[in-house]
């Protein structure tokens, strides 16, 4: 009989975890399953770097065809046509960003401060390369919306725009200051 009330009371005592000794075990193991999550978030961060590169990509793309559109209807000539698509690029860049924090709630003046911070960088960067790209096509900057040459022109330069973005990208990830979509 005593040897069944012992068994029930260090059974009762292994179900509350007071004074068990596994229970430290078990919190070792645990803290060592944490350590192999952070080690596993690394394909996550490349991930969410080549997505928030996309976004921009695509923010920057967009506001370029618009500046060149415009400037085309406009005659603008190219230095004005590059200050243009590079304004329109980054505005369509922010905007990108700031609708879908809007989504979640968050304030415009919030979300653009919020996106400023995560995604300014990364277009600068981005917008950097795209015109440096498109100036050194030739042919490229004299190019109508009609010519094969603008849409190679503007496709090398998205390109070099997501290679040179993307380690920005991915150190703000790293760093935590990259915001999800």
């Amino acid at each position: 009989m005593e040897n069944q009330e012992h068994h029930h009371t260090h059974q009762h005592q292994h179900h509350h975890h007071n004074g068990h000794p596994h229970h430290d075990e078990h919190h070792a193991h645990h803290d060592h399953s944490q350590m192999q999550h952070e080690v596993k978030t690394e394909p996550s961060n490349f991930r969410l770097a080549v997505s928030a590169t996309l976004h921009c990509s695509l923010g920057c793309g967009i506001g370029e065809v618009l500046g060149m559109i415009i400037s085309t209807a406009l005659a603008l000539n190219n230095f004005n046509s590059v200050v243009l698509s590079i304004v329109l690029g980054f505005v369509a860049g922010l905007v990108l960003g700031v609708i879908p924090l809007r989504r979640h709630g968050f304030t415009f003046n919030n979300a653009l401060k919020m996106v400023l911070i995560s995604e300014g960088l990364s277009i600068a960067v981005m917008e950097t390369f795209e015109v440096i790209t498109e100036v050194s096509i030739p042919g490229v900057m004299n190019a109508h919306l009609h010519e094969a040459i603008f849409w190679v022109g503007m496709f090398a330069a998205l390109i070099a725009g997501f290679i040179t973005a993307l380690p920005v990208n991915y150190m703000l990830v790293k760093r935590g200051v990259r915001h999800q979509h």
